[in-house]
């Protein structure tokens, strides 16, 4: 549901999270004539020692001051994770009035700039808050054309077809971002930029709405994704995300395992895309990278 709607934002996570849990998972009898998806609402109250009525009004939005202690329980009869239920707490809590202020054009530091520009066997690129791609180096332009700046990460992985040929693990990949989307954002729902991003995918994607429907929360910093270049050809590449604290920026890098085939195509789309700089040659680019503490 687009972010301009969630002014239930409790009722609507909860809602989404009690139909995904079967009873079965929960630990209810399941004695038939189940006329929705998932847990009851007087079953999640049972299991969270509550009254049915409360819980409904949470549901509803007509309390929106559940005490941590109560949202734990709740969180806990929904078998949520860590992530999970920080999220929910996150939610939860009272929002005191801010003043609008116009947003800052997010920027990276040189020193990051020039980090990732000295990893030529490395791609690696920046993101903001909302995934907006705010710096990049050549090879991973060169491995997706969407990783240069000014690209949005999670707009070009729904509604870029070339994204669809690019990732061979294109379900598993989308299914990734959308619950480590909303676990950068946080509680932070009504942002103008967050809007817009969620109310285009919502439009343009029935993926991305069903995905996002489920309120899931996930930060997933290190994994495997797989890619069929069009130059390099399949690529199994280990990605890491780091946080850059001061900035509230996402630093995104890419290796290959030590020896393997991959490893090879990307020294092979390493010298294809050699920047052409003064002193710099060919076999420059089959050197180890130095000064990458990633890897």
């Amino acid at each position: 549901m687009p972010a301009t709607e969630d002014a239930n934002a409790l009722g609507r996570y909860l809602r989404a999270r009690r139909e995904l849990i079967s009873p079965d998972e929960a630990g209810v009898p399941d004695q038939g004539n189940r006329r929705v998806p998932g847990l009851r609402r007087e079953e999640v109250a049972f299991l969270a020692g509550i009254s049915s009525d409360y819980y409904n009004r949470l549901e509803q939005g007509r309390d929106k001051n559940p005490s941590g202690q109560v949202l734990r329980s709740i969180a806990r009869a929904l078998l949520l994770d860590e992530e999970a239920t920080a999220y929910l707490l996150q939610i939860a809590a009272p929002k005191s009035p801010q003043r609008k202020r116009p947003r800052k054009p997010e920027k990276v530091s040189d020193g990051i700039r020039t980090l990732i520009d000295s990893w030529p066997l490395t791609p690696a690129y920046v993101h903001g808050k909302y995934m907006d791609i705010l710096a990049a180096n050549d090879l991973a332009v060169a491995l997706s054309p969407f990783n240069a700046p000014g690209h949005n990460g999670i707009l070009a992985a729904f509604l870029e077809p070339e994204m669809r040929e690019l990732h061979q693990d294109w379900d598993d990949m989308t299914a990734r971002v959308v619950p480590y989307l909303r676990s950068i954002v946080g509680a932070d729902i009504h942002d103008p930029r967050l809007v817009e991003i969620v109310g285009e995918l919502s439009l343009s994607s029935e993926r991305f709405r069903t995905l996002w429907a489920r309120q899931d929360v996930k930060h997933k910093t290190t994994g495997t994704t797989l890619f069929r270049h069009p130059q390099a050809g399949p690529l199994e590449l280990h990605y890491e995300k780091l946080l850059i604290p001061s900035a509230g920026q996402t630093l995104i890098t890419y290796h290959a395992q030590p020896g393997s085939a991959s490893e090879e195509r990307l020294r092979l789309l390493a010298s294809m895309h050699a920047p052409d700089r003064p002193g710099s040659s060919p076999a420059a680019a089959d050197q180890p990278a130095t000064g990458n503490t990633t890897q």
